[in-house]
């Protein structure tokens, strides 16, 4: 019993785990059965983990009780899911991006850069720090989650800005809600609207080929194993890849401010290329492709069943316009910059969308969006490797430095 009427529950790793898998099957079976949530691809873990994120918001805001979860399974997943982008990130692959990889993440790096002055130039319009708008601006919104969580206090601490975390870290919820809300039914309507070909239509499918580079488990060459060896040897890489990044995200954190994602994927995109072009090792089946869905699934239902969606309710005034108007500058900048400009068609599409999750919250996000298209409309490969590699990785880098840049004017 905590205060009179109030009853709190303390949620351990393994039951937040469970519960995770509870809610994101709840919402498989919705989404089944309600019409427009298939029709505009709204992803199983946002049915199930919003459902039960409202649930206990409005029991906590009710007096009534307060569930506390344990996150630190989240967090080994999230980090686990990462090093599997890592471990996908090799030069050879990156090829494959081309222009187009380069194009977008210009593209996502003037959008950083326009969050902050858009945020910067509505708080002092409001009367408020400016920094307030950086961390309602990129840090929350291109950041996340992470980003918001590791800047807040920094940001309080070297510009004395009160409650700079809990602002950030409430822009970063509301993000990931948003952008988990607004991604694949935007991807759909693109579609419809635009006639875009999908691959669905398009039988030979030569425009999604995965290159043969884009694999998935570490293997011996000259060997074909099991699925149990492939999930062995695939939970080994990851592992040590992780352990090995915790050391070098410790040793960055002396001289810039990262998501703590950024070590196990730097250490895995060198384990990766080192087995490239070593040709020790490749990249071969199933293994990694099952810890890398699993675990973001996972995450992201996990952290959608922790939400504490009460906070975006108690917002102040002037925050929920800074967010309105990040949520509309995002929104239009992909759509015109992105899916207009990269040229209307299904990879276009697909970028859109997973800018919309990483831009507004998370590159998991992104991720579940265009899983969710793909799920309705076919892959998009070249898409996929593109937000994988700039949304969780080059913009993290970049968004850092603009933060730290941008907050020291």
């Amino acid at each position: 019993m905590a205060g009179e009427t109030l009853f709190t529950i303390d949620v351990s790793s393994v039951q937040a785990v469970a519960l995770a898998i509870c809610t994101y099957y709840f919402g498989v079976w919705v989404r089944k059965r309600v019409y427009l949530f298939e029709r505009f691809a709204v992803p199983s873990p946002v049915i199930g983990g919003m459902t039960f994120a409202f649930l206990l918001s409005g029991l906590k805001a009710n007096g009534i009780l307060t569930v506390n979860f344990d996150s630190s399974l989240q967090t080994l997943l999230m980090l686990a899911f990462f090093t599997t982008i890592g471990l996908s990130a090799g030069l050879k692959v990156v090829k494959q991006g081309g222009g187009l990889l380069i194009g977008f993440l210009i593209a996502v790096t003037v959008l950083t850069v326009l969050q902050n002055l858009l945020g910067m130039g509505v708080a002092e319009w409001l009367g408020l720090d400016m920094h307030y708008g950086i961390l309602a601006g990129s840090v929350s919104m291109m950041g996340g989650l992470g980003t918001a969580a590791a800047f807040g206090p920094y940001f309080e601490q070297t510009y004395g800005i009160v409650g700079g975390t809990a602002v950030a870290i409430t822009a970063a919820t509301f993000g990931m809600v948003a952008s988990l809300i607004i991604g694949a039914p935007l991807g759909s309507f693109l579609i419809r609207k635009y006639k875009v070909k999908t691959p669905i239509e398009n039988v030979s499918n030569e425009d999604v080929k995965i290159p043969e580079e884009f694999d998935t488990d570490v293997i011996d060459s000259d060997h074909q194993p099991t699925m149990t060896a492939q999930l062995m040897k695939a939970t080994s890489i990851v592992t040590l890849s992780m352990a090995a990044g915790v050391a070098v995200s410790s040793f960055l954190d002396h001289f810039i401010t990262l998501p703590a994602y950024i070590g196990s994927m730097m250490v895995a995109a060198i384990v990766r290329n080192v087995g490239d072009f070593s040709g020790k090792y490749r990249v071969d089946g199933k293994g990694l492709n099952a810890i890398a869905d699993i675990s973001l699934v996972l995450f992201v239902t996990m952290a959608i069943n922790s939400l504490k969606l009460n906070e975006l309710i108690n917002l102040a005034g002037p925050l929920v316009v800074i967010l309105a108007c990040q949520t509309i500058l995002t929104v239009l900048f992909l759509w015109i910059c992105v899916f207009l400009v990269f040229g209307r068609n299904y990879d276009a599409t697909m970028l859109c969308v997973g800018g919309i999750g990483f831009s507004m919250g998370a590159t998991a996000n992104g991720l579940a969006n265009m899983q969710a298209i793909a799920e309705k409309y076919g892959t998009s490969p070249r898409a996929w490797l593109i937000v994988s590699i700039v949304g969780a990785f080059l913009i993290d880098l970049i968004n850092a430095l603009l933060i730290t840049w941008m907050g020291a004017w």
